[in-house]
């Protein structure tokens, strides 16, 4: 466990996404000890599955792995990956968190992440970091970059612990790390202040039947397609249609997929119309040959450059913009090829577009996760499951818990600039608290 500094105490930061580890990076540099508490094996967080940032087309992930590593190497960072939350008690300046820390079944401080053990394992399932359209081993690294860059292995479709048959792992692994009898183990943390960053999921449209998510394999929600069109991807960045792997001579993007709706989310999620055009660029770079479109009921492109990257999508890579809202999506049961009956708003008639794959751009929603953080920290959330702060304009990251702080989408919908930019504010909060204002 990390000891006071002579400067403050430590800050717990819950989340290991860009919002999550910005805020870490911050504290760390002013010499503030920062437990940094991830979920999931790695940190990186949803930025680790985009191929590119908007609007400047960069590479998303060359961005955000340096990041990650300067938050593995820091010496005022403990990682606590694989881990959560469970009771945190006190007040500003004093609160007592427990930790649970998941077994990997993987020694940490022996694994090499060489990457013998996940291709020795017999066992493929939906990869969830490729949002389930790729497989991975039961024995796997969540994705090439991970931080920490040590294997895990998943307890519930692992052979031997279904079985009791199996340990191939064991036998090709060259470090001895592998470790069956790992338990979860519990970490008691003593901090002045907390952050919380828990970022965002998408809303899962299946309830909305007109549409045929779930039902057509023609129809994508954007993560989804994000990860297909990434490299590092299931099919290394070749874009190909799920339902037969031809290449898609025409695309097009629904935007507002339950989102500023009454029936399902009435709020704006603030980044689809921004990463519906980069998507829509990707695919003209990777497939000059193809027709994109893009249904919109209005493009909301407030940021810096974002209007600039719309304008180009249209001048210069022919991306069409139609002023609409889908009402069906049909599908050939014969070709596999979809019809989009949308309404044409400046027209106001109804209208036929021809598809051969079709991306949704959901709702995106706070994790689910929130309900249980804002029960044990006793902070307020809004109607929509998002982190309430005490003044959207004022007082933009300060929860109703004195010494509670609160950055990134899991506050409201923000891009990733945003995120960032909040995530040091909610740092500085926190280091007011440490005393190293």
């Amino acid at each position: 466990m990390l000891q006071k500094n002579s400067q403050g105490n430590a800050v717990l930061v819950i989340g290991g996404g860009i919002a999550g580890i910005q805020a870490a990076l911050d504290l760390a540099n002013r010499e503030i000890n920062v437990y940094l508490v991830e979920k999931t094996p790695s940190i990186g967080g949803r930025m680790a599955q985009l191929d590119k940032t908007f609007p400047t087309m960069d590479c998303s992930i060359c961005i955000l792995a340096p990041k990650m590593m300067e938050c593995f190497r820091h010496p005022k960072i403990k990682l606590l990956t694989y881990s959560e939350v469970k009771e945190i008690k006190g007040q500003a300046g004093n609160f007592t968190v427990k930790v649970t820390n998941k077994p990997r079944f993987v020694n940490a401080g022996a694994c090499t992440g060489c990457g013998e053990c996940t291709a020795k394992c017999p066992v493929s399932v939906p990869n969830e970091f490729d949002v389930g359209i790729g497989k991975r081993k039961a024995a796997y690294m969540v994705f090439p970059q991970a931080v920490p860059r040590v294997a895990v292995i998943d307890h519930e479709n692992c052979l031997f612990f279904q079985k009791g048959v199996c340990k191939i792992c064991e036998r090709f692994c060259q470090a001895h790390a592998i470790d069956f009898n790992q338990k979860a183990q519990e970490t008691t943390l003593n901090v002045s202040s907390v952050i919380i960053a828990t970022g965002l999921e998408s809303w899962n449209p299946v309830s909305i039947t007109e549409y045929g998510y779930k039902k057509h394999k023609n129809i994508l929600l954007s993560m989804e397609f994000e990860r297909l069109i990434n490299a590092s991807g299931p099919t290394r960045g070749e874009l190909l249609r799920p339902s037969d792997g031809k290449k898609p001579h025409t695309i097009t993007f629904v935007l507002c997929t339950g989102s500023r709706s009454e029936k399902n989310r009435s709020y704006c999620s603030g980044v689809c119309c921004m990463y519906a055009t980069k998507e829509a660029v990707l695919v003209r770079e990777h497939n000059p040959e193809c027709t994109v479109n893009i249904i919109y009921m209005d493009l909301r492109v407030y940021g810096k450059r974002f209007q600039e990257l719309v304008s180009r999508a249209k001048d210069e890579w022919g991306v069409n913009y139609l002023q609409g809202r889908a009402a069906a999506i049909l599908e050939d049961p014969a070709t596999g090829n979809l019809q989009i009956n949308y309404e044409n708003i400046p027209e106001g008639k109804l209208q036929e577009l021809n598809a051969d794959l079709v991306v949704l751009c959901p709702a995106l929603v706070p994790m689910e996760d929130n309900k249980f953080l804002a029960e044990i920290l006793n902070v307020e959330l809004d109607s929509y499951g998002f982190f309430k702060t005490q003044d959207q304009l004022l007082r933009p990251v300060e929860t109703n818990v004195d010494g509670i702080f609160v950055c990134g989408y899991c506050q409201s919908p923000k891009d990733i600039s945003e995120s960032v930019t909040q995530a040091s504010a909610a740092a500085e909060k926190a280091a007011e608290i440490a005393g190293v204002a």
